[in-house]
């Protein structure tokens, strides 16, 4: 990300998600102290969209990025494009905690992730926001390093 800004501007499909996930938290949230404080929207490859809402629990209950990703799984979405959580009293968009970005940069290498960053609210990709991250598989368990995962797709392949 160096010293330029990080990611890019919102689009009218990234600011769509955003209004989606908003809605989901703000009819579904149960106050300041509550457990449904945040909302997420995930979009698939194909354009639709899918939202979740957190479950707070002392013990780690799942975050909205969670259960927005598992909303989309059970609902046939296997290439996710985009995803964002929105807190809930205009809160706005938040970032994902470090679990959901290493969940995120695991099952969804390519997906980008819309949060507030130093020069407004951007698009970002998640391997932007893993840097010097190992993978993991389920097939493999953790990977050793490897710089390639951080290079730019060649267009055209």
């Amino acid at each position: 990300m160096g010293m330029n800004a990080p990611g890019r501007g919102l689009t009218p499909a990234d600011i769509e998600l955003i209004e989606f996930a908003r809605q989901i938290v703000d009819a579904n949230t149960d106050g300041e102290d509550g457990v449904h404080t945040m909302g997420a929207a995930v979009r698939g490859v194909d354009g639709k969209m899918y939202g979740g809402i957190n479950l707070y629990h002392f013990t780690g209950g799942p975050c909205a990025e969670l259960v927005a990703l598992g909303h989309a799984r059970a609902s046939g979405a296997r290439e996710l494009a985009t995803i964002v959580a929105v807190g809930n009293f205009g809160r706005g968009p938040v970032g994902p905690c470090g679990r959901d970005r290493q969940v995120l940069f695991d099952y969804h290498p390519n997906i980008r992730v819309i949060l507030p960053t130093a020069v407004g609210v951007r698009s970002v990709p998640i391997k932007d926001l893993m840097p010097l991250a190992a993978i993991w598989t389920v097939e493999a368990g953790t990977q050793q390093f490897d710089p390639a995962t951080f290079e730019e797709p060649s267009e055209g392949l």
